[in-house]
């Protein structure tokens, strides 16, 4: 079973159809016991950096999610599911993440909006694969996948970013280490080939 955390963060039954199309069971569930049984889990994410870890430490599942990821079964966070396991985030001021992932998650720059781009980034972009994955089989170089952020983390450790996108800079967009991967983009909302890659993750052995 898949368990997809629900901590009042994120677009939850959205990500649990997609699981359920691909013919995998999946469950939203607040329960960290739950949470701790389950075979894999996703942690989505929308809104705010802080918001997010306030509601998974008020929710109980913060101490579920750190168990998790060190039990080695497989993980996946997605939009600040992701910014969350980084070392530092700087919206609305400095906040401490998960640290899991070397690097740092801040506003893209204003000056963008002086090159004609908007934020948030709102829409379909193209990836750049780093290196070869069995979560990345199926995907290449060019393929687009869908965005919805003002905030982008930077990694610091190449042998951990797998996908990036450039938006006026290049940024990451999906990392991997060990038994834990996390995207940046929105697998459900990114069609045949985010569910693709959704598959991918529901039948990641490690």
């Amino acid at each position: 079973m898949i368990a997809i955390l629900d901590y009042e963060v994120g677009n939850l039954r959205s990500v649990e159809k997609a699981v359920q199309s691909l013919g995998h069971s999946a469950k939203v569930t607040p329960d960290p016991s739950e949470v701790l049984k389950a075979d894999k889990i996703i942690l989505p994410g929308v809104g705010a950096f802080a918001d997010c870890r306030r509601g998974l430490k008020q929710s109980g599942l913060e101490e579920a999610v750190l168990e998790f990821m060190d039990s080695g079964k497989p993980m996946l966070g997605i939009c600040v599911g992701m910014q969350m396991l980084f070392e530092k985030d700087y919206e609305f001021g400095e906040h401490d993440g998960f640290g899991y992932f070397k690097g740092s998650v801040s506003k893209f720059p204003d000056e963008l909006v002086k090159d004609g781009l908007k934020i948030p980034q709102m829409g379909w972009n193209q990836v750049i694969k780093k290196f070869d994955h069995p979560l990345l089989e199926g995907v290449k170089t060019g393929d687009y996948f869908y965005f919805v952020h003002s905030y982008r983390a930077l990694s610091e450790n190449p042998n951990a970013e797998a996908l990036t996108c450039d938006y006026g800079g290049e940024f990451t967009a999906m990392v991997i280490r060990d038994n834990v991967a996390a995207t940046q983009f929105h697998p459900e909302k990114s069609q045949k080939l985010g569910l693709h890659l959704l598959n991918n993750f529901c039948t990641w052995k490690i």
